[in-house]
């Protein structure tokens, strides 16, 4: 089902489109992906919608079963894509945890803006972006997720996201139905 409306003050969310992840080859739809992202932020911009550009620059120290991949940080690791045409209005936000909102100030930034909604996309679409997702319900944010404007290093994982999590958190849609809201709101 796609979304259905997007709120008056809905901000753009992207999730860790930043050159330590894009290239992972595990990723391959990445690009599309990318893509997608770009075009949203440039419609958001368009209106004067809040855009945020979330990276990552660590993870929590904690003990797990399943190793998680070393979060090394070269030079430029944090950097975003270049696709994303990074503004200085954009906020922008660093994260240490998988969630966006986790000890970061991104609540009391769209809370300022009077932002009620998010539309959501990124990578990944079982880690950031979902923790993120959950973080918002919990925020009581209306959330849209742009399905087709984020991927998984684990196809199966992305699936079950984006086909069990996010209908319970929000709306999923494309970002042509997404630009298309965007575009009767204005």
């Amino acid at each position: 089902m796609p979304v259905t409306i997007l709120d008056p003050k809905t901000a753009l969310v992207l999730i860790d489109l930043q050159k330590g992840h894009v290239p992972h080859p595990a990723e391959p739809r990445i690009a599309a992906v990318v893509a997608n992202a770009a075009a949203l932020a440039a419609a958001f911009r368009a209106q004067n919608r809040p855009v945020v550009l979330v990276n990552v620059a660590g993870a929590p120290h904690v003990r797990t079963e399943r190793p998680r991949r070393p979060l090394a940080t070269p030079d430029g690791w944090t950097d975003f894509v270049a696709e994303l045409d990074q503004r200085p209005t954009d906020h922008v936000v660093t994260k240490h945890t998988p969630g966006a909102f986790t000890a970061t100030g991104l609540q009391a930034h769209l809370a300022a803006l009077g932002v009620t909604g998010i539309v959501l996309a990124g990578v990944s679409t079982s880690g950031g972006v979902e923790a993120t997702a959950r973080q918002a319900y919990e925020l009581a944010l209306n959330t849209a997720f742009a399905v087709d404007a984020m991927t998984d290093p684990d196809p199966d994982a992305h699936a079950a996201s984006v086909a069990r999590i996010f209908p319970k958190l929000g709306e999923t849609g494309t970002t042509d139905d997404i630009i298309a809201l965007l575009k009767d709101a204005a």
